[in-house]
């Protein structure tokens, strides 16, 4: 038996479990609760396809394309490969169809019914089953195309382009484009776009009086905040990566761990210690009142408050994607303009700082996206000063119960961020800003002049110590009885949370955070290794494989990067709460939130791991006789170590701290770490929320430094062979060491 059969047997195989031995629809008790199994073929809601075909005869046209994809195999090779891509083909645009087409009480849509009459019986989500078949209706797909000669006849890599498509085409594209019909549609299923048009054209939205005196509408407010944001994160992200690596300050290492605190800190903790800094009853706000015989005020519920939180929060990731490209401006270019006798502030204002425009710009990208998609500053500090991310909130979770009105909110902010990337791609392109040429750059980079190393440590050093008083005050609140109004110190608060008693000789979890807790680490711990994954794997595809549309397919991936957080959670909520795939409410839609929320930062890091292994090792392998997938595993991955270990670390501190989706996939049985503390900080316990987050920081740092010992280094050393007394004078050979 060749190749070519062994996969499609093997795909058949495959096909038949589905069909046979997993239920075809979803289940009410879920998957993997294993119920089913004692009632596999005597209760209906349970059964397999062939079992439904008396209730659900629809069904018998999957089965017969299934019969005659299987019969193919007995075909000639040619022939085989083009029957089979027809067939399967046929099957996966027949599930996707009925799968939308029929839901729980017959036809999903009014005119289906006018045109073929009422359903006696409709039918629930697709279950284990249904998307078995479908997998593996894409499987066969995937191997008549490799036997047609698509992709050098590769079957790994046409398998992996086709399945990576299908789940960006169902977690990225789909959710969003269901947003859009849901807009549009009456609650019969029927085109209505009353809604739309009514929300759109809402003042509160649009309102620009603001320039009278007034309030401005939403989304002028949240375009407003968010522009103000990116400028404050990208000249302080600049002034830090300035500071370490073109001053002689001090203690530089300890100021770039003071900048990589706030990352792994829940996103609306920094609201808190504001609150508990400058609030009614905050630290400063007392001394200030007493001092001076003032009023407490309330200046900080508002946009003033959310911008300075939102600075707090997104100044790290400004630094961290500036630092690489301060660092990288050649000196040698610099040390030419000296020679021609320009000044210190020439040379930077006329070469060093236009060639750092691309991270400038990239920097500033990333907040103006963060900040249109922040949920917790907003939360904590806005007041009555609602942005976009709130109102779609209260609009799908509130009294409103308006998921029109959430889903043109959330059309309006994903515009802003659309038009925000675009820009930015069209501003960079076109311009070369190479400043590595492969030849010989030596030298040292200037220091900054005088005046702008001073405004530099005038940004710097007060914002270091602000920061340090932040954390301080995140430590210290959760000691503190009450803040405010009793500062005694007590424990009362991580007893609350994370409790511990003995009952009959059996450990209870007694606190109340517990649950949620375990639910977060067990999610986290399972998305961050898909996300690698599924990242590191589209990275190979991109820099090692040659197909058509790869910078669409490209762009295509990137493009979930692009749409805020709020977005994604408004689209998934409305895209899988009915058939054909209902997972609102389970572990499964949060993890592929996580997923194919975080998989860019993956997919940018492989590549730019994978940008500095040469072809040739690929090729040596190939020649030696390996297939591609024994290729990406022996030789590729163990050689990108850090891009795994980075990967990683990012996707499982994004799957803690992520709140802006999470927000609104969340549900009683699956409540996050980062949604519980909101629940706690509406509910006035700031000390029980200030306590619960130290305390994932603390397990943040110690599974980041897990998962770097488990990935191990890369460390490549020359080896010298023994010398045989009698044979030529032996070379060194590059040789691979995995420290594990």
């Amino acid at each position: 038996m060749n190749a070519n059969n062994r996969r499609l047997t093997g795909a058949l195989l495959i096909g038949a479990v589905a069909l046979l031995l997993l239920p075809w629809f979803s289940l009410e008790a879920g998957f993997f609760s294993s119920g089913w199994l004692t009632s596999l073929w005597s209760d209906s809601s349970n059964a397999p396809a062939l079992w439904q075909l008396g209730e659900h005869p629809w069904l018998a046209i999957a089965i017969a394309l299934f019969v005659l994809c299987a019969a193919c195999g007995a075909l000639p090779s040619r022939m085989r490969s083009r029957l089979l891509l027809l067939f399967s083909a046929l099957g996966v645009l027949f599930l996707v169809i009925e799968g939308h087409a029929i839901g729980y009480s017959g036809w999903s849509w009014v005119w289906l019914e006018n045109r073929f009459g009422a359903l006696e019986s409709g039918q629930p989500a697709m279950g284990a089953g249904a998307l078995l078949l479908l997998t593996t209706f894409l499987l066969l797909f995937s191997f008549a195309l490799a036997e047609r000669g698509v992709m050098k006849g590769d079957a790994f890599v046409v398998a992996s382009l086709v399945l990576l498509t299908a789940l960006v085409s169902i977690f990225v594209l789909y959710p969003v484009l269901s947003m859009f019909v849901v807009s549009v549609q009456d609650v019969d299923g029927s085109f209505k776009p009353d809604g739309l048009i009514s929300n759109i054209q809402d003042p509160s939205i649009w309102s620009l009086s603001c320039l009278s005196g007034g309030t401005c509408g939403t989304a002028w407010r949240t375009l407003w905040l968010a522009l103000m944001t990116a400028a404050g994160s990208t000249l302080l992200g600049l002034a830090f990566a300035l500071a370490a690596t073109r001053t002689p300050l001090p203690f530089k290492k300890a100021l770039r761990m003071l900048t990589i605190l706030p990352i792994i800190t829940p996103p609306f903790v920094i609201g808190l210690a504001l609150i508990l800094l400058f609030g009614r009853s905050g630290v400063v706000t007392e001394h200030l009142a007493a001092l001076f015989s003032i009023e407490p005020g309330r200046w900080l519920y508002g946009l003033t408050g959310i911008w300075i939180a939102q600075v707090l929060s997104f100044t790290p990731i400004a630094f961290l994607v500036l630092i690489g490209v301060v660092e990288g401006v050649s000196p040698s270019l610099e040390e030419a303009s000296q020679t021609l006798r320009a000044n210190r502030w020439r040379t930077f204002s006329r070469i060093s700082l236009p060639l750092m425009a691309p991270g400038l710009a990239n920097a500033f990208l990333i907040s103006f996206i963060e900040s249109m998609a922040d949920f917790g500053n907003p939360m904590v500090l806005g007041g009555s000063h609602g942005v976009l991310s709130t109102e779609i909130f209260f609009s799908v979770v509130g009294a409103q119960n308006d998921p029109s009105r959430a889903a043109v909110l959330a059309m309006i902010l994903l515009c802003f961020t659309l038009t925000a990337f675009v820009l930015q791609r069209w501003w960079l392109g076109g311009k070369n800003f190479a400043t590595v040429t492969g030849k010989g750059d030596g030298g040292k980079h200037l220091q900054l002049p005088r005046v702008l190393r001073f405004g530099v440590y005038g940004m710097v050093i007060p914002w270091g110590l602000f920061t340090l008083v932040i954390y301080g005050m995140i430590v210290v609140g959760g000691f503190v009885q009450s803040w405010g109004l009793n500062d005694a110190l007590t424990i009362a608060h991580y007893v609350r949370a994370f409790g511990v008693s003995f009952s009959d000789g059996h450990l209870l979890w007694s606190g109340v955070a517990w649950n949620s807790f375990w639910t977060t680490l067990e999610i986290a711990l399972i998305a961050a290794p898909l996300t690698a994954i599924v990242g590191l794997l589209t990275a190979w595809l991109i820099v090692r494989q040659k197909f058509a549309g790869r910078q669409t397919f490209e762009f295509l991936l990137m493009l979930s990067f692009a749409i805020p957080g709020t977005v994604i959670g408004v689209s998934y909520v409305m895209a899988y709460n009915l058939p054909p795939l209902e997972i609102t409410g389970t572990a499964l839609i949060l993890v592929a939130c996580f997923v194919f929320r975080n998989m860019p930062v993956g997919v940018r890091g492989g590549i730019a791991a994978m940008s500095q292994l040469d072809k040739s090792l690929d090729e040596a392998s190939l020649t030696l006789g390996a297939n591609s997938f024994r290729t990406l595993r022996k030789v590729v991955l163990p050689l990108l170590k850090p891009a795994i270990s980075a990967a990683l670390v990012y996707a499982f501190v994004r799957a803690i701290t992520s709140i802006s989706a999470v927000i609104f996939l969340v549900s009683a049985q699956y409540n996050m770490a980062t949604s519980y503390i909101v629940g706690l900080v509406e509910n006035g316990e700031y000390g029980v929320a200030i306590a619960y987050s130290t305390v994932l920081i603390v397990v943040m740092l110690l599974i980041i430094g897990l998962f770097q010992w488990l990935v191990g280094e890369r460390r490549l050393r020359r080896v010298a062979r023994p010398v045989d007394m009698l044979a030529p004078p032996a070379s060194t050979s590059l040789t691979q060491e995995s420290a594990v």
